[in-house]
């Protein structure tokens, strides 16, 4: 099967079972899911959904979390990954909002990574997800579930995987396709033990021929 009829078929199911899919982060406004976007780096949507409502009730705005203290930062997030850095990145991410951009979250890639904190995974979730740009974050679990199923060849790196990606998703779908992968990586194809019995897209996925050859 040739990379473009695998890219077809991949998207026609997702579009067709999945339409509607969405960030399991929960969020307002753009702060709020910079924030989130922020704190789920190394640590589980369901995590972050637990840890932000004090958060947001104690800096509900960039002004506010401009002014707190590390301390303050840190008791309130301490229970995700790398509490320490999360706190400093939050407050400058911050103060950059507010001396940079009036407050305002900037809708291009390449002015939010020169917020502390965000690289450009996060840039591309929020300028995708809040902006509906043709952005594709590559985390983990796309990085995963592209290799596996042959979306991408030997990219060594999130941006390349990206670049591989975007070659073949057509515009209107580059924002959705980082759900639909994500949400593939978190429930079915599973890093450790992939559901491949389970899975829709066997028919279509390299590491599913190749895992099914090697029990032969």
């Amino acid at each position: 099967m040739k990379k473009k009829e695998r890219f077809e078929h991949v998207l026609n199911y997702f579009s067709i079972h999945q339409p509607d899919a969405v960030t399991e982060l929960s969020y307002t406004d753009p702060y709020e899911l910079l924030v989130a976007v922020i704190l789920s780096a190394q640590c589980t949507d369901k995590r972050v959904n637990r840890i932000t409502p004090a958060f947001f009730s104690r800096f509900p705005e960039p002004e506010s979390l401009a002014e707190a203290l590390h301390e303050e930062v840190y008791e309130l997030i301490k229970s995700c990954s790398y509490p320490n850095n999360k706190s400093r990145s939050l407050i400058g991410m911050a103060n950059a909002l507010i001396n940079q951009f009036g407050g305002v979250v900037p809708d291009e890639v390449n002015e939010l990574v020169k917020l502390p904190g965000v690289g450009r995974k996060t840039a591309n979730v929020i300028a995708s997800v809040i902006y509906s740009k043709p952005a594709l974050a590559v985390d983990t679990h796309v990085f995963r579930v592209a290799a596996r199923i042959g979306l991408t060849t030997n990219a060594r790196t999130p941006l390349e995987a990206e670049k591989q990606l975007l070659k073949y998703i057509p515009e209107h779908q580059v924002a959705i396709a980082h759900h639909w992968l994500i949400l593939h990586g978190r429930y079915v194809c599973l890093a450790r033990k992939p559901r491949c019995e389970a899975c829709p897209l066997s028919a279509f996925c390299k590491y599913y021929k190749t895992s099914k050859r090697k029990t032969r």
